[in-house]
């Protein structure tokens, strides 16, 4: 299969913070609790039970934040809900009272004990609970999501929730607030980044409400933020790779010109390989013309030479990466015995593991730079 370019990669700062919302707590022991880290029990839905450091586990204590959650799920009577970490179920008992059918995930064998309990003794048979790490599991066919999860696995669960066929109708998660506003964020504003561009080529995402740390017992050491995800119908087609490695530069430095992204020493030695690669499959001689040249001559087609990439919308994106075709310039290799007019590769299998990561943080703050 063709390879991603490395274009300016960076180790992205992974989020550290996890309240878990509904009260879903994980396995007592571990680092933290050999250390003596384990917290006082905390009463949930009539247990006592220790909350455990190494998972950062922060139980939402906030009523009015379930209801929100549940109004912008929108349920209908027939759908199937797939929650994340039901805990003792203070979510999950509105999700029955809505839903056809409600499969949850959780880790700790306790709280899928305590949640199964609560619902029998309220009548509900319309709960299934799967033992097992969302990121491993075998998820179901549903129509909304709801999710309360690790904050430190934001960003392989939106990979994950993305990816899943056949689409949803609507997820609605909780994440720290720092990586949600990274991932509503509008043209222009200061959390425009690479993880706002590449969600929106799959979802439109939208604020539901904030939720202070108070909100939850522990008290976590950052805000919250409860969003709204919903598929495009139809979604938008792009070969993923060559989106990727144009993204990859234009925000490397978001705040440098396109110019000056495009005319560093490695990206024109890059593009300068895969310029020579393609007229090799085309069986055609490279031009006689400078990298530099050609890069600059497609930004100035679509006016961003002097343009930042955090001023630049998703249909101006797709302006520049078909002007960069147009001249046989390309950002991701063709796998051997790749021929012209092959179908590029779409869907799930052509993203990058770090497609969603929230790597905008490394460009954070700053002047505007040449």
């Amino acid at each position: 299969r063709s390879q991603q370019y490395a274009f300016l990669d960076k180790t992205s700062r992974q989020n550290r913070h996890n309240p878990l919302g509904g009260g879903s707590i994980r396995a007592p022991g571990g680092a933290a609790a050999a250390a003596g880290g384990a917290a006082a029990p905390v009463s949930l839905g009539g247990m006592g039970l220790p909350t455990n450091k190494k998972h950062g586990q922060h139980l939402l204590k906030n009523p009015g934040i379930i209801d929100k959650i549940v109004a912008a799920s929108d349920i209908k009577p027939s759908d199937t809900v797939f929650e994340i970490g039901p805990g003792t179920g203070n979510l999950t008992m509105r999700l029955l009272e809505a839903a056809k059918r409600v499969v949850a995930h959780e880790i700790d064998p306790r709280m899928a004990a305590e949640v199964r309990k609560r619902a029998v003794g309220a009548g509900r048979n319309n709960l299934e609970v799967q033992e097992t790490d969302v990121l491993r599991g075998k998820w179901p066919v549903f129509d909304v999501c709801t999710a309360n999860l690790p904050y430190q696995i934001s960003s392989p669960f939106t990979f994950k929730l993305l990816a899943h066929r056949p689409m949803f109708r609507c997820a609605v998660l909780m994440f720290q607030k720092e990586f949600a506003e990274r991932l509503i964020a509008k043209v222009g504003e200061k959390q425009y980044g690479r993880l706002a561009v590449n969600t929106s080529l799959f979802v439109k995402v939208s604020c539901v409400c904030k939720v202070s740390r108070g909100s939850f017992t522990p008290p976590p050491e950052v805000d919250s933020m409860v969003v709204k995800i919903v598929p495009r119908d139809p979604p938008i087609e792009v070969d993923f790779r060559e989106w990727d490695g144009l993204m990859r530069i234009c925000f490397g430095r978001k705040r440098k010109t396109l110019r000056s992204s495009f005319c560093t020493k490695d990206t024109l030695r890059t593009l300068e390989e895969n310029y020579k690669t393609w007229c090799a499959l085309k069986g055609e001689k490279p031009a006689k013309v400078a990298m530099k040249e050609l890069a600059l001559e497609a930004l100035g087609a679509v006016g961003l030479a002097e343009q930042r990439a955090i001023k630049i919308d998703l249909d101006t994106f797709f302006r520049l990466l078909l002007e960069f075709n147009r001249r046989g310039i390309h950002f991701s290799n063709a796998a051997p015995g790749a021929k012209v007019g092959d179908k590029a590769e779409v869907g799930a299998a052509a993203l990058a593991e770090d497609f969603f990561v929230d790597d905008g943080a490394d460009d954070d703050g700053g002047e505007m730079e040449d």
